[in-house]
């Protein structure tokens, strides 16, 4: 099974501090890799992790607020420096456009490479991208301007062949791929070796949402049920409740409210304000509703396997 790894650049909130940077996130796959959200100081943070920006073809922006997408005009300016030459990629709500353009022309004007963007309807569940291993959906948030989260799920794999099976009845290098699309194999008596003798089934896939600002929502439950790895922001403790229904924002307790609700495997909390100064409470906050819960962290790195949903 390939890798399926996230990595944590930013999870601070819009004020930064000394501990936490603005969000960023990128997700590594089979030698790609999704950038997610793109706060002041990304590239810096690539080169603290030790991460490729020539691996990165896609970015997706959830929001057009500074501390997600304030980064761009940087990253683009770094990765020309770096000699990219192809293309670029981003995906965020039609209002992000006018700033990505304004901010190329004025600090990149002679890039080698083309920045493609493609407006993202925040409102709708729809597939944005896919290729041949991954599909890339949207998710309608709620918050103080356009905005919607990510889902990314991988492609059913093919069956694995079974090498002894396939030396056993001599069956051809050439019809391989065949068998691993379902077809039987028939010997020259006539014999008929089912497929289920000659493959065995393939690797789970796997799935990870990125929830990104929003105040809870129960319509994004049904759209992130049973997911491998969820993303939610929780930006204050329950004691600021009312802080977060001024701001869009989620405490603690909802976001782990929504993972339970949703049957995810392992939760990640983030987006912290820079008034929490006590992230275990808040974990501790959190995993009194759903133990399987973790803190993101800068430089955080996570494995995402396929889980048995709680």
């Amino acid at each position: 099974m390939e890798p399926l790894d996230l990595y944590i650049l930013g999870c601070g909130s819009a004020n930064p501090t000394q501990r936490h940077q603005p969000a960023s996130q990128v997700l590594s796959t089979r030698g790609k890799m999704f950038m997610i959200d793109c706060g002041e100081g990304t590239q810096t943070r690539f080169a603290r992790l030790g991460l490729s920006m020539k691996r990165v073809g896609h970015i997706f922006i959830s929001h057009a607020h500074g501390d997600h997408c304030l980064g761009l005009p940087g990253l683009i300016c770094t990765m020309s420096l770096l000699g990219r030459t192809s293309q670029l990629h981003i995906h965020g709500p039609q209002e992000l456009e006018p700033f990505l353009q304004s901010a190329l022309q004025l600090f990149c004007p002679n890039l080698e490479f083309q920045v493609l963007f493609h407006a993202v309807d925040t409102t709708r569940h729809q597939l944005i991208h896919h290729d041949r291993s991954i599909e890339v959906w949207s998710l309608p948030l709620r918050h103080r301007v356009p905005c919607c989260g990510f889902l990314f799920r991988e492609k059913p794999a093919l069956p694995h062949i079974r090498r002894d099976m396939i030396d056993m009845y001599e069956i051809p290098v050439s019809q391989i791929n065949n068998i691993k699309a379902g077809m039987d194999w028939t010997m020259p008596d006539g014999t008929i070796i089912p497929n289920s003798r000659l493959t065995t089934p393939p690797s789970p896939t796997r799935s990870y949402a990125y929830c990104s600002d929003t105040s809870p929502l129960p319509s994004l439950i049904p759209l992130i049920e049973g997911v491998d790895l969820l993303f939610h922001e929780a930006t204050f403790d329950k004691e600021n409740e009312f802080r977060a229904r001024q701001t869009f924002h989620s405490t603690t307790l909802e976001a782990a409210q929504t993972a339970k609700d949703a049957h995810v495997g392992q939760l990640v909390i983030g987006h912290y304000s820079s008034r929490m100064r006590n992230e275990e409470q808040m974990l501790n906050e959190a995993r009194s509703i759903f133990p399987n819960t973790i803190l993101s962290d800068e430089g955080k790195h996570i494995s995402i396997t396929p889980t048995t949903t709680l």
